[in-house]
């Protein structure tokens, strides 16, 4: 049983490593699909975030599947390794498929491709993350050593979104190559990711293969078929009154975080008119917060446990995300060509990295202490049930934002295709309602997230008497 035990650096390395996946797909899903289909190709955005929207609601039924089934794996390799060495090589075809449809497709042609391909990838990608995830709440109970290990996923995550950046903007979408509308491009580009997000997946797989002996074991629920036994785990998660509250909160928290993902090319290219370089230096300053945020996470739960950053990330996101805009429509904001806003705007993007990461970690973190809440609750270890929520809610950064932002754009009326090469192009007051839908009015959802997190109770001292409790019913189930 993995117990209240440190882990090796080694395994802490690996299993970070492995999130570099998620990083690759996320950054580039999120970044790029929506702007590919509907701005280079030409797709409403209505049809796009249908598109989009029918692959969230097969992640809604898949990532609690896979985390059932993780939960129920019995083999040499455990109950969570074989997902994550099988689901590499489907990921990769299905993301090189995904940005490269055959040409000659019309509109409704290119929403059946993206539809597929977009179902394909998350699917893939599920069959990973979420036993991927449910690994890391299983490698210990210790309190602030599962902060540790979400910090080390959480910044080799991160890792992984620079390099997908830039990737990007350093050779494959430079404005001397065509930019972002250089259709020819996102192939060879959706390639080198795909690679990427092979070797990383393998290399966390086997680098945790040694702690196999210590994670817990599958335990019995009494039914056997998938989809009834699925149901009544997913209802048993939901009955946790922590984890309601959690959920409920962080999917808002990501839904946010997809709408500023989903819209940033078109802020960047048409909104503050940047260059290549000037996006590139914006698109890796969030990471570069994100990673030096996440060494502070475990200093700051010592001392302030877990809910406050979580509360304080989501709030101090939802900032850095409206100021800018305000103040540009007030006319309080460096003008767009001068010199100061570039770094005014990194300056934001830098601080809402490093303080949301402190929403994030904790999140993953909280989700671990859910689920012993639970096994105290129920008898039974549900890990993969738990974080398939959380890859449910995290994955909604690329696919709910994605729909919200697509309808958005058909709203504002935004022009779209070939046609459009600068902001030049667009009316003035389009830009104006984009750069009101990708701030107040998205982002000030945010109380929403707050509130539903002033709900959640299981502090640092109701978790230590949950795991007094956990180790007297587990040695009286050991003697039985």
């Amino acid at each position: 049983m993995s117990a209240d035990r440190q882990i090796v650096l080694s395994s802490k390395l690996s299993f970070g490593v492995g999130q570099m996946a998620e990083g690759l797909k996320n950054t580039a899903f999120g970044l790029f699909v929506l702007f590919f289909y509907n701005q280079v190709l030409g797709v409403p955005g209505t049809l796009c975030g249908l598109a989009l929207g029918i692959a969230f609601i097969f992640d809604a039924i898949t990532d609690p599947l896979a985390g059932s089934l993780s939960d129920n794996w019995k083999s040499r390799l455990g109950r969570r390794h074989p997902f994550m060495y099988a689901s590499a090589l489907p990921l990769a075809v299905a993301f090189f498929g995904l940005f490269s449809p055959p040409s000659g497709l019309g509109e409704w042609g290119l929403f059946v491709w993206l539809l597929v391909f977009a179902i394909l990838t998350r699917g893939a990608m599920t069959l990973y993350h979420v036993p991927h995830l449910a690994l890391g709440a299983e490698l210990t109970e210790n309190f602030e050593e599962r902060t540790a290990i979400v910090a080390y996923r959480q910044g080799f995550g991160y890792v992984g979104g620079l390099l997908a950046v830039t990737v990007a903007f350093m050779y494959y979408f430079t404005d001397a190559k065509g930019g972002r509308l250089n259709v020819d491009a996102y192939s060879p580009y959706a390639i080198v990711l795909a690679v990427g997000m092979v070797l990383t997946i393998w290399i966390s797989a086997y680098g945790t293969q040694k702690e196999i002996p210590f994670l817990p074991k599958p335990t019995p629920s009494g039914e056997r078929r998938v989809l009834p036994r699925l149901l009544l785990e997913v209802t048993s998660a939901f009955q946790n009154v922590s984890f309601r509250w959690l959920f409920g909160g962080v999917l808002i928290l990501f839904l946010m975080v997809g709408v500023d993902g989903a819209l940033n090319l078109y802020m960047y290219e048409f909104f503050w008119e940047l260059s290549g370089t000037e996006i590139l230096i914006l698109s890796v300053t969030p990471p570069i917060g994100l990673i030096l945020g996440s060494f502070f996470t475990k200093a700051l739960h010592r001392h302030y446990d877990k809910k406050p950053g979580l509360v304080v990330g989501t709030a101090g996101w939802a900032f850095c995300q409206i100021v800018p805009v305000v103040l540009r429509l007030v006319g309080w904001f460096p003008e767009n060509g001068a010199a100061p806003l570039l770094w005014s705007l990194a300056g934001f993007k830098f601080v809402q990295g490093l303080i949301v990461q402190q929403a994030i970690v904790s999140f993953g973190s909280m989700m671990a202490d859910v689920a012993d809440e639970h096994e105290l609750a129920s008898g039974r270890r549900q890990e993969g049930i738990f974080f398939g929520a959380v890859a449910f809610s995290a994955k909604g950064a690329s696919g709910l934002g994605n729909i919200v932002a697509g309808v958005g754009l058909d709203l504002i009326a935004w022009p779209r295709g070939a046609l459009i090469q600068s902001a030049a192009d667009i009316p003035p007051e389009t830009l104006v309602n984009l750069g009101l839908l990708y701030g107040p009015i998205v982002s000030g959802v945010a109380v929403v997230s707050v509130w539903c997190y002033t709900h959640y109770k299981l502090d640092r001292q109701r978790h230590r008497e949950i795991l007094q409790e956990l180790r007297v019913a587990r040695a009286a189930a050991d003697r039985a």
